[in-house]
């Protein structure tokens, strides 16, 4: 996919922002400029209940003095607008008497209406076009059976350009086009109402659609919530968990990627702090996280500092082998950036954020892990959870699960929690599949900001989580 577009901002006026924050003595000066728009389009009970669009554009300026950092930002993106941006950052980074604590200046944002994005698949590809996909997906979720009551389908796509330069040499950009489609269903019986869902997505435009079907989400969503309807209650107290391949990357992204966030390291707030070269996890398991990975949710070509997107390899056959850095984190600890430096947009401070992170395919039989498991639970999708990364604690929601019985996948099970700890469940894992998969996309929260990552496992095996489900295991 070729897209074009008009350079968002001249090099010289860039170069002279950098030196006007770094005239009243900054160590370092970063000036990141972003343009954003998208389209959200819902469809419930057959009816366009929403249809958006929008854009915005604007830059920030960071400029670090010592260990205090100043920031700034503006959607004035004419020269003088910048230059105030970048004084002002200058005079926070210099004046605050806080040590290593980010201060943001908002210089009168504004936002501009709706727009249209120029060059990106997603923006010339028609509305109508669009709400078609979602009629489509309507019809094959309510074709799957007569339990359907409802079916919500949501579409959405964003193109969002950047810019990165900052005062030791780095200029350069990226061009970053998202597309994302989701089907809700609900089921109606006897036991109540059951919901399913699913989800495509990919960093692409609408050639998405091209390789991935919109009836056959649909169907999936639709035959999550029929088949939810015969559920029993899951069983309750610690037994073996095995995780679909895709399914549970959630939690190994939740539980212990965020606790290998150099940020949380240096604050000594990670159970992980300190523990480099240890043994951590079960030597059946390698984790990774990897902006480089095709056109994954949380795949880019650079990070939102300027840096290129890398292969982290963070925990190797079990011995935790390296931290996700940022270039604020890198600097003080005289290192680099490892390409994880992001941020929600150019009103926020980057911080270390991770893109697609995912436990490596091992070598055991799928099958086989599910034959030699007696009894547990299979979880074929995890939902939200919270997490202590300071310990490493977690609850998470099964919402399509079933018993394992005898070493078969029997019946499916009510919606219940997991619930555990992080760096237990690495050393608990027994059995890791070669069959791995990537999982549905997400949105990581990390202190208010929100950005795109994605997360997979293949298929394996935990001796031992408890189940907060209300039956007697």
């Amino acid at each position: 996919m070729t897209i074009t577009g008009e350079p968002l901002l001249d090099t010289a006026v860039v170069e002279r922002t950098l030196a006007a924050a770094l005239r009243s003595g900054g160590n370092f000066a970063e000036v990141f400029v972003e343009d954003r728009s998208s389209v959200g389009i819902t469809l419930d009970d057959r009816k366009v209940e929403e249809l958006s669009s929008g854009r915005e554009r604007g830059a920030g300026v960071r400029v670090i003095v010592g260990d205090t950092t100043g920031y700034a930002h503006t959607a004035d993106l004419s020269e003088q607008g910048l230059r105030r941006a970048a004084e002002a950052a200058s005079a926070v980074a210099r004046g605050s008497t806080a040590t290593g604590a980010g201060q943001v200046v908002s210089l009168a944002e504004r936002r501009s209406g709706a727009e249209r994005a120029g060059g990106s698949v997603p923006a010339d590809t028609s509305k109508e076009a669009k709400v078609e996909l979602l009629r489509r997906a309507d019809d094959a979720a309510r074709s799957s059976g007569a339990a359907v009551s409802q079916v919500v389908a949501g579409y959405g796509d964003s193109r969002r350009r950047i810019l990165v330069a900052n005062s030791e040499g780095i200029l350069a950009t990226d061009d970053q086009v998202r597309t994302r489609f989701s089907v809700q269903a609900v089921a109606s019986g006897d036991t109540g109402m059951q919901t399913g869902r699913h989800a495509i997505a990919a960093t692409t435009g609408f050639e998405l659609f091209d390789r991935e079907s919109v009836e056959d989400s649909a169907r999936k969503a639709a035959t999550m919530a029929i088949t939810k309807l015969s559920a029993r209650p899951a069983p309750s107290g610690v037994v073996p968990v095995v995780l679909e391949k895709g399914s549970g990357g959630v939690l190994f992204h939740e539980a212990c990627g965020h606790g290998l966030e150099a940020d949380g390291i240096l604050k000594g707030a990670s159970v992980y702090a300190g523990r480099m070269g240890e043994v951590v996890a079960s030597p059946k398991v390698t984790l990774v996280d990897d902006g480089t990975y095709g056109d994954e949710w949380g795949a880019l070509a650079i990070d939102d500092e300027g840096h290129p997107a890398q292969h982290n390899v963070l925990i190797k056959d079990g011995v935790l082998t390296d931290y996700m850095w940022d270039y604020l984190r890198g600097r003080k600890t005289d290192g680099s950036s490892s390409g994880n430096g992001r941020r929600q947009s150019y009103a926020h401070v980057p911080m270390v954020r991770m893109t697609n992170t995912y436990i490596v395919a091992g070598e055991d039989d799928p099958e086989e892990i599910v034959a030699q498991t007696p009894y547990g639970v299979y979880v074929a999708r995890l939902g939200g959870g919270q997490v202590d990364t300071t310990t490493g604690d977690f609850v998470f929601g099964m919402v399509e699960a079933y018993l394992i019985e005898d070493g078969h996948i029997t019946e499916p099970l009510r919606d219940a929690n997991l619930i555990g700890n992080g760096p237990d469940v690495l050393r608990k894992v027994d059995a890791v599949g070669w069959d791995f998969a990537m999982g549905g996309p997400g949105t990581c929260g990390k202190d208010g900001q929100g950005v795109p990552v994605g997360c997979g496992q293949p298929t394996l095996r935990v001796t031992g989580i408890t189940v907060g489900g209300t039956a007697g295991a």
